[in-house]
């Protein structure tokens, strides 16, 4: 599990080392390790070092510093180096070391900034040092021109140096104008914004360059599960089970005029592992339901006479009045629930973190205008841990932000973030599929087993949910980008690649206990 921090934390991680007189030695630390991530993209883009150009934007920090002893690095290899200094003052010892090594800088003022973009959009590579975790707000003028020209001209490769500038260390945002990189080579630990909302996309891949701060971070900010930790939560069966031990999913979704969403959610379940489907709805979308998934039980039952470990209500219910009941009842009933399309404008005031939320930003909005929170659509996804941590707090429920990355927020504060999906999964459906997925892992799920399978990945057990959540939109995300290698993604397909996807991350033995 990748762990990230806020750029506050950072600094007071940072701060005994720098009092103890450690601050060359990390700064070295840190331009090494940006150097040797430049090295590896000019000869994975270029073939090589020697004749090759690279640029650096070095602002007035102590980013600046790491880059310009970087670059200085690279020159000694025979990289033609310039440096484009945005301010007045720049780091002087990382200055002088790049002028020695061979590099030449450029002053940047108004008038200089189209003839600076000119030159510098053909380099081969581009470091981006202005702005650090110490940064705030936006860039200024004349930097921001010359980001912006090069956001639109560059042409090589592009190297944020600990973070792009002008994106927000803690929550993801993107302050415009900000150059996209390829690569975020960050210093210490990541930090929480390259993992969440805008920030994840403008980071482009992100190294982490280790220099010594493990023993003074404080506890993380945000969390993201890789592939092993689903292993270890997910709940395998056991010699001993049968069908109702391996876990009952109760389904209310789908309706007469939208019977697409339960068949999506139901395959979506199966696929997934589940021990049973219990589907609750009309019976022509039973009959349907049945035809395409015989081994799913149906019926016209209420909820309160249905037994199930857990409930997925709302996907294509919005206009049904018995479904609507249905994930009333559902919500209420205490068992562990995934809320999701319509049956989320149907929310009691107060949830517990077992009933987990699966909106995606319009929807999110008016879950916030219920509780008096006024937020655009926009704003939702310009700040989505923000606002998934808002709707967490007020509802007490755990929930999850759909989006190109998924955030997943609990009521105590703890954040996921995934991002291991592929844009081919931006279809009708796809939001089905992930809350059966949900749904299934969420009733296979014991009490005592799943608080001791997420703090064995470093997770809280109060934390739980979210977890369960997190491993949803990751195992949705890889069985979507393993289905893209094939063409467009159809969606009522997904399951099958849903169950290929598991058995290659269950394939090894069982996790300890």
């Amino acid at each position: 599990m990748l762990s990230a921090y806020s750029g506050s934390a950072i600094r007071s991680a940072e701060a005994p080392l720098l009092a103890a007189g450690h601050s060359d030695a990390l700064m070295q630390r840190a331009a090494y390790g940006l150097y040797s991530a430049a090295v590896a993209d000019l000869i994975g883009s270029t073939g090589g070092c020697y004749g090759r150009t690279a640029v650096v934007l070095a602002g007035s920090g102590n980013n600046a510093g790491d880059a310009l002893f970087a670059a200085a690095r690279l020159a000694a290899r025979g990289v033609r180096t310039t440096a484009i200094l945005t301010s007045g003052s720049t780091h002087p010892e990382s200055l002088d070391a790049f002028h020695r090594a061979g590099g030449r800088s450029e002053q940047l003022t108004a008038a200089s900034v189209d003839s600076l973009v000119a030159a510098t959009a053909g380099a081969d590579l581009i470091i981006d040092g202005i702005l650090g975790i110490g940064g705030t707000g936006a860039l200024r003028e004349p930097a921001a021109s010359l980001v912006r020209g090069l956001a639109s001209a560059a042409t090589g490769s592009v190297i944020a140096c600990d973070l792009p500038s002008g994106l927000d260390a803690d929550t993801g945002v993107v302050n415009e104008p900000v150059l996209s990189a390829d690569r975020t080579v960050t210093f210490g630990a990541l930090k929480s914004g390259l993992l969440t909302g805008p920030g994840a996309q403008a980071a482009g891949r992100v190294s982490v360059v280790d220099i010594g701060l493990d023993a003074t971070l404080p506890n993380p900010g945000v969390f993201r599960l890789e592939p092993a930790d689903v292993a270890v939560l997910y709940r395998r069966p056991r010699p001993t089970d049968h069908k109702y031990t391996r876990g009952v999913l109760g389904i209310a979704a789908g309706s007469v005029k939208y019977p697409g969403a339960a068949v999506l959610a139901t395959g979506a379940a199966l696929a997934t592992g589940v021990g049973m489907v219990r589907y609750l709805g009309p019976r022509s979308v039973a009959d349907l339901i049945n035809r395409t998934h015989p081994e799913a039980v149906c019926a016209q039952d209420t909820v309160k006479a249905s037994h199930v470990q857990a409930w997925l209500v709302g996907p294509g219910a919005e206009e049904d009045p018995d479904q609507r009941k249905r994930a009333r009842d559902a919500m209420s009933s205490g068992l562990p629930t995934v809320v999701d399309a319509g049956a989320l404008p149907l929310l009691p005031r107060r949830l517990g973190p077992q009933v987990i939320l699966t909106p995606h930003a319009g929807e999110l909005q008016t879950v916030l205008a219920s509780h008096r929170i006024k937020a655009t659509r926009r704003d939702i996804e310009a700040a989505p841990a923000d606002h998934a941590r808002k709707a967490a707090q007020l509802t007490g429920a755990t929930v999850l932000l759909k989006g190109t990355v998924t955030v997943v927020a609990s009521p105590s504060g703890t954040l996921f973030s995934q991002a291991n999906g592929t844009p081919w999964l931006a279809t009708a459906g796809s939001g089905d599929t992930l809350s059966g997925i949900l749904g299934a892992l969420v009733a296979t799920l014991d009490d005592d087993d799943g608080d001791a399978a997420v703090q064995r990945i470093g997770v809280p057990a109060q934390d739980k949910w979210a977890a369960v959540a997190a491993a949803a939109a990751l195992l949705h995300g890889m069985a979507g980008s393993r289905a893209a290698g094939f063409g467009p993604v159809v969606v009522s397909e997904l399951p099958r690649y849903v169950g290929a996807v598991l058995a290659d991350l269950l394939s090894g033995p069982p996790p300890r206990t």
